[in-house]
C-alpha cells in the first residue's frame, strides 16, 4: 500500500498503522503543549529527560543525537539551547578529557521534575485496557519497535535485542520464557524483554 489514505487501508495491519499514527500525533501534541507552557520545543523537552534517565556512559551530543533520531550538529544545537537555559551542561569525561558529556544543572533536574508526567495521558489510556489486553500490546508493540530497530528506524539503547547479555531463544521450548538474560541468569520472557534496562551493556560487533 502506497497511498497514504485512511480509507483505503481495509487490512487489520493497515488500520493498526493508522491507530499508531494516531496515537504519535497526540504524543506530539502533549510535547508540544506542554513545551509551549514551558518555553521548550519537543526536541529539549525529550533531551531533557534523556540527560535524567540515560545511562551516564551515552550522555554524550552523539548519544543524544541517537535518541533524537537527528545529526550530531542538531544535537548539539539543542545541547546549546539547554545550556543557555542553564537546564544542562557539558562537562569533559574525567577519564577521558576528549569526550564530553552532557549533565542536568539543579533547574534542569527541577524541569525534568515537571516533565515526567507528560505522558501521563496515554499511559491512563493504556490503563483503561484490560490486563490481558495490555499484555498483548506490550508484546505487540516491542516486536514493531524491534523491527523498525532492526530497519535503522528508531535507536533504542537500553533495548534487550541490542544488549551482550541478551540470549534470544536460548529456552525454545518454554514459552513462557523463551529467552535468557545472561546479567542475571535467568530466563526471560517476550514481555520481559525490555525497551529500557539500566543494566545493558550494548553488544560489540558481530
Amino acid at each position: 500500500m502506497t497511498v497514504f489514505d485512511p480509507r483505503q487501508r481495509h487490512t487489520l495491519a493497515g488500520r493498526i498503522t493508522i491507530g499508531l499514527y494516531r496515537i504519535g500525533q497526540a504524543i506530539n501534541h502533549l510535547l508540544r503543549q506542554r513545551g509551549e507552557a514551558r518555553r521548550l520545543s519537543p526536541a529539549q523537552i525529550q533531551a531533557l529527560l534523556f540527560l535524567k534517565y540515560a545511562r551516564p556512559g551515552v550522555r554524550t551530543i552523539g548519544g543524544l543525537a541517537a535518541r533524537l533520531g537527528t545529526t550530531y550538529a542538531t544535537a548539539s544545537g539543542v545541547a546549546d539551547a539547554l545550556e543557555h537555559k542553564q537546564l544542562a551542561r557539558r562537562q569533559p569525561l574525567p577519564t577521558d578529557r576528549r569526550t564530553v558529556t552532557l549533565t542536568l544543572t539543579e533547574m534542569g533536574e527541577t524541569e525534568c521534575r515537571e516533565l515526567e508526567d507528560v505522558l501521563d495521558t496515554i499511559e491512563a489510556a493504556i490503563a483503561d485496557l484490560t490486563p490481558t489486553d495490555q499484555e498483548a500490546l506490550l508484546r505487540a508493540t516491542q516486536a514493531i519497535v524491534r523491527r523498525l530497530q532492526e530497519a535503522g528506524l528508531v535507536q533504542v539503547y537500553e533495548m534487550c535485542w541490542g544488549c551482550q547479555f541478551f540470549r534470544p531463544y536460548a529456552h525454545p521450548d518454554d514459552p513462557a520464557g523463551p529467552h535468557h538474560c545472561a546479567f542475571v541468569d535467568a530466563p526471560l520472557p517476550e514481555a520481559q524483554t525490555y525497551l529500557e534496562c539500566p543494566d545493558f551493556l550494548p553488544r560489540g560487533p558481530e
